[in-house]
């Protein structure tokens, strides 16, 4: 048995890109503004020197909203924003910070209003909009995502993240060639989309299209670690039946992640399956019961291995582990039955 059952599919994907707060650890642009180019720590400090010396700045408390937002110090977070809002009320990014705030927060009617106060100020606030639609997106309510996001394309077209944002509505919708398009639009317009790549790598492997896998390196060349992409590239090669393309990826990911058991998994099953050399399926079965001693598949697929070389003792003691871990595991009763017969013919 093959594991293709990891948390990394569509579903999951567009879940987690649209509840992570679009504020993130300082920018390039914003650490220089501030005299700092290294650490979020240092990044921190810097900016609550700037606050002490300018405590009038509602910039400043505004940055540091947005950086406690993204460490998940929502309290601290409130705080600085209200006070932000105290000293210029009249800034839509203010509003657009709260609004990041309450979804995070799971308060998504107060996240609503504080983009109607952005949109009130701003109206073609960009920021504004595409949040307006991201949480309309996440409440299914798709008449004011399109909506939301028609506004942001008319008043400004080179606009990646609204593209990106309404293919996974599109998406949603059943219309993958539309969303497609505008996922292409997306990586053109900002060559380092990466969840972008890695949206059109899922869509062109449903399709069987070797473009997938120029898409998936593409994510890759952004994020070289990235087990999800690692792991969806090596199923890609592996079911179009580049098994050495397939190994190759998945031994690079057993590197990444040493404690990840799918990667010598999934390498045995190509040894075992289509190469046929039993004796490399053992020793990657093996390896993926050194990461999960639970591993069902891992323990059954070992057992048959060690059957096909002739090793009946050993399959004989894999099944029986087999059948500790899941006691109504089919295939491990089968394999028994098969050694008992085979034992009774001698």
């Amino acid at each position: 048995m093959l594991n293709k059952n990891l948390p990394f599919g569509l579903l999951a994907i567009l879940l987690v890109i649209l509840l992570a707060p679009s504020c993130r650890h300082a920018s390039k642009e914003e650490k220089i503004a501030i005299g700092v180019s290294d650490t979020s720590l240092k990044y921190l400090e810097a900016l609550n020197k700037k606050i002490s010396a300018d405590g009038k700045n509602a910039g400043l408390y505004n940055l540091r909203a947005r950086f406690y937002i993204n460490d998940r110090q929502f309290n601290k977070a409130l705080k600085d924003i209200n006070q932000a809002l105290s000293l210029n009320p009249k800034d839509a990014s203010f509003y657009v910070t709260l609004s990041d705030l309450y979804l995070l927060t799971g308060e998504p009617q107060k996240c609503s209003d504080a983009l109607k106060k952005a949109l009130t100020i701003s109206p073609k606030d960009n920021d504004a909009l595409i949040k307006f639609a991201k949480l309309s997106l996440i409440q299914r309510d798709y008449k004011s995502t399109f909506e939301n996001l028609k506004k942001a394309l008319d008043n400004q077209p080179v606009n990646p993240k609204a593209h990106f944002l309404r293919a996974l509505a599109l998406l949603e919708n059943g219309d993958t060639l539309k969303a497609v398009d505008d996922l292409r639009k997306a990586v053109d317009q900002d060559q380092h989309y990466f969840d972008a790549y890695v949206q059109l790598g899922d869509l062109y492997t449903i399709k069987k299209d070797k473009l997938a896998a120029e898409y998936y390196r593409a994510a890759l060349n952004i994020h070289p670690g990235s087990r999800e992409v690692l792991y969806s590239l090596g199923m890609f090669y592996q079911e179009s039946g580049q098994y050495d393309k397939a190994i190759e990826t998945y031994t690079t990911l057993g590197k990444v992640d040493s404690t990840f058991k799918n990667a010598p998994y999934n390498i045995g099953y190509i040894y075992l399956v289509y190469l046929h050399d039993f004796n490399k399926a053992v020793s990657c079965f093996s390896e993926a019961i050194k990461r999960s001693p639970a591993y069902v598949e891992a323990w059954y697929n070992r057992g048959y291995s060690y059957e096909l070389m002739g090793q009946n003792g050993k399959a004989y003691d894999d099944y029986q582990k087999t059948l500790q871990i899941s006691t109504n595991y089919q295939k491990a009763i089968d394999g028994l039955n098969r050694l008992d017969k085979s034992k009774k013919r001698r």
